[in-house]
């Protein structure tokens, strides 16, 4: 294949349809079907924290189709058609931030249903495979995908409790969820 093609199936990924329970269906299709169509596919979700209550989040790339150069998850992608979640995880971490997460040190927390129905025409419906790891090396240290992530930031952990009172910094409407994500981060920092 030309470099073209190959760069356009990449941004455009092959990936699995779920049904609406977040079953495996057996089909594929690319990530701009499934979201022109809105076909449920699973997608990770990671959230890195510090020891010291920070948690690292990520400005969108303002070339971005939804919400661009918003302070966002501190790595989330899909998963490939085929490829196993928590290895999906660790290869978008990777991809994303350039960290390097052990298998053992990235625990999921959760799934989540999402559903939304953007004004561009997208229609997310996906199952957000949810982890939380720790960041272990400085972020300076990182380096970011560009077409993905503009800026990384450390942040204190409260934040994202408290979302309602910063603008452009996670969205509003899923306090549930940050708050959820925000209590596992705390179990899992006085287990260690």
């Amino acid at each position: 294949m030309n470099k073209t093609l190959d760069l356009l199936l990449y941004m455009d990924e092959l990936i699995d349809i779920v049904d609406e329970n977040g079953n495996y269906t057996g089909k594929t299709c690319l990530k701009s079907e499934a979201h022109k169509h809105g076909y449920f596919h699973p997608t990770i979700h990671v959230w890195l924290y510090t020891s010291d209550k920070k948690i690292l989040l990520q400005k969108r790339a303002l070339t971005k189709k939804v919400f661009p150069g918003l302070w966002d998850i501190s790595v989330a992608g899909h998963i490939a058609a085929g490829e196993k979640i928590k290895i999906a995880a660790l290869r978008e971490v990777k991809e994303e931030i350039d960290f390097t997460i052990l298998p053992g040190d990235l625990h999921k927390i959760g799934t989540r249903k999402h559903q939304v129905n953007h004004p561009n025409g997208i229609i997310d419906n996906e199952f957000h495979h949810i982890y939380i790891g720790e960041l272990t090396v400085e972020i300076e240290d990182l380096k970011l995908q560009e077409t993905e992530v503009d800026e990384i930031k450390l942040f204190d952990l409260d934040i994202i409790k408290n979302t309602k009172d910063h603008e452009n910094i996670l969205l509003p409407q899923h306090h549930d969820y940050y708050c959820y994500v925000y209590d596992e981060i705390i179990k899992r920092m006085l287990r260690s």
